[in-house]
């Protein structure tokens, strides 16, 4: 039995629609969970964005009330066995960030914001826990602001897309008044087709031999379905008959159909048309309703992080290989820069469940943006860790990562770091000074840096070296007087020499 047996974990997903709220126990060996509670409010994130894309304070209301309560659920649950992702809306929200300080503190854990293609991922991954067999499935997730599809086979997701609509973002464009008109419908329809054509191609080339749909929208309409013909799954034909009927109410405080919820009502209309899109669009036969979604997904991949079995190792990995960093010297400069933040974290107030591994993943990718041009080639790095698509890791993590190879080399300041990681800039800060002092005292690669040592009071800074090493190596003596006037202009004191150096 696995010491992590029984142990509970939590998954937050914070949709555009609805919040969810999924508690689990670790059982077989803890490889696998067992769902022991569920909160869901609906709470209509979306709907908060106003013109400017700026979330409203009502929204952010109801949001952060909702967020109090799961929190109260998960008081107690270690910080590192919750884990709370925020997807399309908090992506697209130009105040998401003032929001998300507020959120979690009113949930007592961090929020994630999560890529469309991330999102995707996790959605597979939860969805295919649950189904039986190893075909190719196509799996389609309609949430609140966007529509994922992943082609897949068995547990391994081959192809992933995400797309910018979804059942209210389309209800709020289409249907505004309220009026359930067929003209409106077929413009929504042809709106999503053109949105899906590029991917529908590619998915279509792939092919499947099933297709499942997840979340809200497709299981209101699978229960529609069943309500109105007797049977599950849905076909066009048993779509068309939904759409009939929905049209034949007339208006959205009218429509009642068997099978649909007063929850769900209000966004019905917008999910139908995005679905019946797809469906035509990808040539879709039948299509049945899955359990799994995004939440259960985003419980696998915590399972994964705390059996140390993390996806976000295997995307370095894979980024660094891709790019042709020198691995060697990279591991080089990580286990430098590592054995200083150990020597620091305390007195910096440095966390090692998060900023040490930022710091080895940063050191590990440091020299990406040589496979561009090596003049500059931090800020090629920077451009390529903030937009390359880097499964598992969360939009603040990716940016933070971007900022730690941007100030690696060059100028030093917060501003520059604020630039690509707009959140608390000084812990970032400071592991850039101990990425690029890790990374100059390796430039020269001549191998491990044995003896070096790092010792702070606040932000003034003493790099011990062994005696005479500065002696048999001038150029890094060269390279440190002039590190130690960047690090001057971004307020730190940089002294080094022998071991008899003090900060």
């Amino acid at each position: 039995m696995s010491e992590l047996d029984g142990r509970t974990i939590a998954a937050v997903d914070l949709g555009s629609n609805s919040f969810h709220l999924v508690v689990a126990q670790l059982r077989d060996d803890a490889r696998d969970f067992v769902v022991i509670d569920r909160l869901k409010q609906s709470v209509r994130l979306r709907m908060g964005l106003d013109v400017t894309g700026r979330l409203s304070s009502e929204a952010q209301s109801r949001a952060l009330a909702c967020l109090s309560l799961f929190g109260e659920r998960v008081a107690g649950i270690p910080r590192g066995d919750v884990r709370a992702v925020g997807t399309n809306t908090l992506r697209s929200a130009r105040n998401s960030l003032p929001f998300l300080v507020r959120a979690r503190r009113a949930l007592g854990h961090k929020i994630e914001v999560i890529s469309g293609l991330d999102e995707a991922r996790l959605i597979y991954q939860g969805v295919a826990r649950d189904l039986s067999g190893d075909g190719r499935r196509l799996v389609v997730d309609i949430g609140g602001g966007s529509t994922e599809l992943i082609v897949g086979d068995g547990s391994v997701p081959s192809a992933l897309d995400s797309r910018e609509m979804g059942c209210v973002s389309w209800t709020l464009r289409y249907f505004p008044d309220g009026r359930l008109t067929r003209k409106a419908f077929d413009r929504a329809v042809l709106a999503a087709r053109l949105e899906l054509e590029a991917a529908g191609s590619r998915m279509r080339a792939l092919g499947w031999t099933s297709a499942v749909g997840a979340s809200g929208t497709v299981k209101s309409v699978d229960k529609v379905i069943h309500s109105l013909l007797g049977h599950p799954n849905i076909t066009p034909a048993g779509l068309e008959r939904v759409v009939d009927a929905a049209i034949r109410c007339g208006h959205v405080d009218r429509l009642q159909l068997p099978g649909l919820t007063e929850v769900r009502r209000p966004v019905f209309m917008g999910g139908l048309a995005v679905l019946r899109a797809v469906v035509e669009s990808l040539e879709i036969e039948q299509m049945t309703a899955a359990q799994g979604a995004l939440r259960e997904g985003v419980l696998l991949d915590l399972v994964g992080r705390l059996h140390r079995d993390d996806i976000r190792n295997d995307t370095v990995e894979r980024l660094a290989h891709r790019y042709g960093v020198d691995q060697t010297h990279a591991r080089q400069v990580k286990q430098t820069a590592l054995r200083f933040f150990d020597q620091v974290c305390e007195a910096w107030g440095l966390t090692r469940h998060r900023h040490r591994r930022l710091l080895a993943w940063a050191a590990e990718l440091h020299e990406t943006g040589i496979f561009i041009n090596h003049r500059s080639f931090h800020h090629h790095g920077a451009y390529l860790l903030r937009h390359a698509d880097l499964p598992g890791f969360s939009r603040q993590d990716q940016a933070a990562l971007a900022a730690l190879v941007r100030v690696h080399r060059g100028g030093l300041s917060v501003s520059r770091v604020e630039a690509l990681y707009p959140g608390r800039p000084l812990p970032i800060l400071r592991l850039g000074v101990l990425l690029r002092l890790a990374a100059g005292l390796h430039r020269s690669r001549r191998g491990p840096v044995d003896g070096a040592s790092l010792h702070v009071a606040g932000d003034r800074i003493a790099l011990s070296l062994p005696e005479g090493y500065l002696d048999a190596r001038p150029l890094t003596a060269g390279d440190l007087e002039r590190q130690a006037k960047i690090i001057e202009e971004a307020g730190f004191g940089l002294r080094f020499g022998g071991a008899s150096v003090r900060a």
